[in-house]
């Protein structure tokens, strides 16, 4: 049986402009028409009037560790408990993302993305393959990452722990080849793997990775600028949270962020949430890369949704949650507490960007990159993600696959 959703009188964010007061006709979970006015609809259609709304694609976001009290990392439900409160943010899609964690750890957490992406509920964000901040990143810029936890990638290769190894005295006892046996084993259901390029077998761990049909991110790094070319060279295409844990851009050193802002096979994330990156360098890194070639991200932790003063959890963790971000017991900066409905709204308040730029930024290029056909904008044809928000730029509604979750119509 066809199942007709009409959305009227809305402005609407098209991949090259806004068309104002248009009309969507959603059928079968798709986008069936866009008309560029009202016209009237069979007595038989559910019909929605929205003048005073604007209509984007849903938001993508590829890289939110939790919401609302609730990390990735909190037990085998926490992932799907994550997917039903995002839609009230406008995000339709989002992968799962880990800080660096026993082997056993990260295999719960993925065998629920597991559960998640196979047994999708109606109403809650579409779980995406995990975006694994991974074991084999740079201790010294490993931000909020457990020191613990972190592997030289060489050692992927090596010998696995004998069975049963008692926790060494430092930390959990594994090796890198544990780790790397888990992602390996996941098969689609890890997306994205954070890495250190220099260090030590990094490169040959970029193209382990690749050839198993990994995306391969550049971040939480001290690379150079050659090395961060070698390292694109042999297959990363994803560079995480840019900016943000790697050297500083220098005008006679660029580092890792300048190998990222002049490779255009590069897609680069970028906190946009007005704290971890000045608005002024998303600027310079859209003028360099263009919205086609930058995700915005809000790098959520649990602490985003609470109140400043909250406490949650990051990989076991005590998180503090500040009017800024949220941050560790010493102060280390571990996570934003945004929201993508923020993030959209600093894109174009604070930033300055357009409603189609913010819209590409959210929602197309990160579906694009992620391999969603169909989503990621507004289509003939695509799939029926949408975020719907009001005059202040706040959510009302969203839809899945032209379902609306959140009740509000």
């Amino acid at each position: 049986m066809t199942t007709r959703l009409v959305l009227a009188g809305a402005d609407v964010v098209l991949p090259d402009r806004v068309l104002a007061g248009a009309m969507l006709v959603i059928e079968d979970g798709r986008i069936a028409d866009i008309l560029p006015r009202p016209v009237p609809t069979d007595s038989g259609v559910r019909r929605i009037d929205l003048p005073g709304h604007l209509i984007v694609p849903g938001f993508v976001d590829v890289h939110v560790h939790g919401l609302d009290g609730l990390d990735t990392q909190d037990g085998p439900d926490a992932v799907a408990a994550i997917a039903a409160r995002l839609p009230r943010h406008g995000v339709t899609a989002f992968s799962p993302t880990t800080v660096a964690c026993p082997p056993d750890e990260l295999r719960r957490v993925l065998e629920a993305v597991r559960a998640c992406r196979e047994r999708p509920v109606a109403g809650r964000a579409r779980v995406l393959p995990a975006h694994l901040e991974s074991n084999f990143i740079n201790p010294d810029y490993k931000g909020a990452q457990p020191a613990a936890c972190l592997r030289l990638p060489r050692s992927a290769f090596g010998p696995r722990a004998p069975a049963g190894d008692a926790a060494a005295p430092d930390g959990p006892s594994f090796t890198g080849a544990d780790i790397l046996a888990v992602i390996d084993e996941a098969g689609p259901d890890v997306g994205i793997v954070t890495v250190a390029s220099e260090l030590d077998g990094g490169l040959d761990l970029i193209r382990h990775l690749v050839r198993h049909g990994r995306i391969v991110s550049l971040g939480h790094s001290g690379a150079t600028y050659e090395h961060g070319c070698e390292a694109i060279r042999a297959g990363a295409r994803h560079a995480t949270h840019l900016f943000n844990r790697m050297p500083p851009v220098g005008h006679r050193e660029p580092g890792l962020a300048g190998a990222i802002l002049q490779a255009p096979e590069v897609a680069a994330e970028i906190v946009c949430d007005a704290y971890h990156v000045h608005p002024a360098m998303v600027r310079v890194a859209l003028a360099a890369k263009g919205a086609d070639r930058v995700m915005a991200i809000t790098d959520g932790s649990a602490g985003a949704g609470l109140p400043p003063g909250s406490t949650a959890r990051i990989g076991g963790r005590t998180l503090h949650v500040t009017d800024q971000a949220a941050f560790l017991d010493d102060h280390t900066l571990a996570g934003s507490t945004a929201t993508m409905d923020r993030v959209f709204r600093v894109l174009t308040g604070v930033i300055g960007v357009g409603l189609v730029e913010a819209a590409i930024l959210c929602a197309t290029t990160p579906a694009r990159e992620l391999g969603l056909t169909g989503m990621g904008v507004i289509a003939p044809g695509a799939v029926a993600d949408l975020a719907i928000l009001d005059s202040r730029m706040s959510v009302v509604e969203t839809c899945i696959a032209g379902r609306p979750c959140l009740g509000g119509f």
